[in-house]
């Protein structure tokens, strides 16, 4: 049993959204993460994936998705990115996907460790942020502490956190997600969103605080599903 992590899946396969528009490496990413999941994860294993999952608009339209994930090896842990707009309630989710674990103000048991996370949003003093990315990122530090309390209440002490966006800014600053980090242990933070080496140095890496920050949206990982936990 194994833990592994992969963002930014960026799947279409019921929509036209080809992401060879982003680079060459982009050219049927599909099929490389495929090959690399089917090689290194097996049905004992369990894969965090933290957002821009699917291309679709509605629930309904993001089945090929993820049942193309759903046919893959191991558990599946999902949380939202900026870009799954067929992201619903956890209810309609669950009902429609019940192969899949959704994380939405809740947390998830991986051996010793809570799964919690949530999707995160541009940080404070970021070149791209303004005034209603400021009502968002205080609306999702709510939705991470939820999250994190779940956990707490139930005893756990070990956890893992999944958030989409990087937890800090561009300046790699600290933040309100980097403050409900540290105020909760949180053991290893996993996040995406970051794609092309222009913008790879955006995100806060290595161990800061007692806690290992690792980007994992998959053209950083080169389409391989990163061992978070052997």
């Amino acid at each position: 049993m194994a833990l592994y992590a992969i963002g930014d899946l960026h799947l279409s396969f019921s929509a036209d959204k080809p992401m060879d528009v982003f680079g060459p490496q982009w050219e049927r990413h599909y099929e490389k993460i495929e090959e690399n999941w089917k090689k290194h994860i097996s049905h004992e294993d369990t894969v965090l994936i933290p957002g821009d999952i699917s291309w679709a608009m509605h629930l309904t339209d993001a089945k090929e998705d993820l049942e193309w994930i759903a046919a893959l090896p191991g558990r599946k842990i999902l949380s939202r990115g900026n870009h799954d707009y067929w992201w619903t309630s956890l209810k309609k989710m669950k009902r429609a996907y019940p192969e899949h674990i959704f994380l939405q103000n809740n947390h998830e048991q991986y051996g010793e460790f809570a799964i919690c996370g949530t999707r995160g949003w541009i940080c404070p003093s970021d070149s791209k942020s303004n005034m209603h990315d400021e009502k968002i990122y205080k609306r999702e530090l709510m939705r991470f502490e939820l999250s994190l309390e779940s956990a707490k209440k139930e005893g756990w002490r070990r956890i893992i956190a999944m958030l989409h966006y990087p937890p800090t800014n561009e300046k790699l600053e600290p933040s309100g997600f980097t403050d409900l980090i540290k105020q909760y242990g949180v053991e290893i933070t996993l996040y995406g969103h970051l794609h092309n080496s222009n913008a790879y140095g955006a995100g806060i890496k290595g161990v800061i605080d007692g806690t290992s920050y690792e980007l994992v949206s998959s053209d950083y990982i080169d389409f391989k599903p990163k061992l978070i936990l052997p």
